[in-house]
């Protein structure tokens, strides 16, 4: 028998009285009747058992024990999405996308005015530079550099008198597509369909008023301009034309300043029937302690747009080179400062696909930026989730939408 009982070395024999487990196993004495024990005969074999523990394996390295099973949602539940976004504050990428999902998903009612709408616009252009925009003498070769300024003043100043009837027509297509595309995106956003009538119903009592706002806005732009450019023009020379060039650039950042912080006006207008003036304090409210992300949201949709624009124009503009080949020879030797038919039609087709597509995203991103600045400030997306039916929000409103 070992010295030290109830343990043994790994590997060694059993000895007396022992099965190898490490504990001693009795030599089956009578108890106090004279009978002995009755021990069990599934007996784990000798020198091979083990405690439960050591039989399981450690943790692998590096393995996450305690983590949450796959696909368990921890933490806040994921926004619902009833229509073009989720209802919660978005980042840029969702606007833009919200903008395009929006003309994907409702493209027969936004194409049904969007193309109308470029196509009148893009004729008014082309009649304004074929009829209205008289021709101006080109300068000579050897003209001095006061003549060839003289003659770029005056051409700018020509195209802009016969073009202003032109942009007085597009300005007033943009307004009616841009009112009946708020009516489509607000829609769109808590996922109802609408018609092109509905949208028509709905925004014909506010144009009137939106007219004025932007007729409001433009003269307060062109206010900001004449204060920042008429010194100069009244002091003139070399003075006069270092203090237009500061007066412009402080015009400039000034009517940047006057568009975003009443970009959201619009949008306020139709969606929450005020005034014009109620409209302009909305939009101060919404756009203020965001002024940055809006003006940087609003840049760089602008600029997607114009890259958009170009892609579509440039085959456009070939064609219409290879096709009026000899009016724009003539453009180029100065015998000639007009267009010929086949160029501007050509190129108005372009024109009118690439504005057909973005009225649409252009409004789409400022009706959803006026959205997003309203559930942050405003927990709007609550109102939203009633208006989308959705449960656990309150019985649905009537056909109303976003409101006040």
């Amino acid at each position: 028998m070992n010295d030290t009982p109830g343990w043994t070395s790994p590997g060694s024999a059993p000895s007396d009285g022992q099965d190898g487990s490490g504990i001693p196993r009795p030599t089956t004495p009578a108890d106090a009747n004279g009978s002995a024990p009755q021990w069990s005969k599934d007996q784990p074999p000798a020198g091979q058992w083990t405690p439960p523990a050591a039989r399981t394996p450690p943790p692998a390295p590096g393995r996450n024990w305690g983590a949450p099973p796959p696909n368990a949602h921890w933490g806040r539940p994921p926004a619902a999405k009833p229509g073009v976004i989720p209802l919660r504050p978005l980042g840029m990428g969702e606007i833009l996308d919200g903008s395009a999902k929006t003309l994907r998903t409702y493209w027969r009612t936004v194409l049904s005015f969007s193309v109308p709408v470029a196509v009148i616009s893009q004729i008014a252009n082309i009649l304004a530079q074929r009829y209205l925009v008289p021709v101006t003498p080109v300068p000579s070769p050897d003209a001095t550099p006061a003549e060839q300024l003289e003659y770029s003043v005056q051409s700018a100043q020509d195209s802009l008198v016969g073009l202003a009837p032109a942009l007085l027509v597009t300005l007033m297509a943009s307004l009616i597509s841009a009112a009946l595309l708020t009516v489509v995106i607000s829609r769109a956003v808590v996922g109802r369909p609408v018609t092109l009538g509905d949208a028509w119903r709905e925004a014909r009592p506010r144009l009137l008023q939106l007219i004025g706002l932007t007729l409001l806005l433009t003269a307060l732009t062109v206010g900001i301009a004449c204060v920042g450019l008429l010194p100069g023009f009244l002091v003139g020379g070399a003075p006069g034309v270092a203090l237009t060039l500061l007066g412009g650039l402080g015009a400039a950042v000034a009517a940047v300043w006057l568009i975003i912080r009443f970009g959201l006006a619009s949008p306020a207008l139709m969606l929450e029937r005020q005034g014009i003036m109620t409209s302009l304090r909305r939009s101060a409210k919404l756009v203020q302690g965001s002024w940055w992300r809006i003006f940087g949201i609003t840049v760089l949709t602008q600029l997607l747009i114009f890259v958009f624009a170009m892609i579509v124009a440039i085959p456009f503009l070939i064609v219409g080179i290879a096709v009026d080949g000899e009016g724009f020879s003539g453009l180029l030797t100065g015998s000639t400062t007009a267009f010929g038919w086949p160029f501007l039609i050509v190129t108005g087709i372009g024109s009118v696909i690439s504005s057909a597509v973005t009225y649409p995203i252009s409004a789409g991103v400022t009706v959803l930026l006026y959205v997003d600045q309203r559930i942050r400030r405003e927990a709007l997306d609550l109102e939203l989730a009633r208006a989308a039916g959705l449960p656990g929000y309150g019985p649905t409103p009537g056909d109303e939408t976003i409101r006040g």
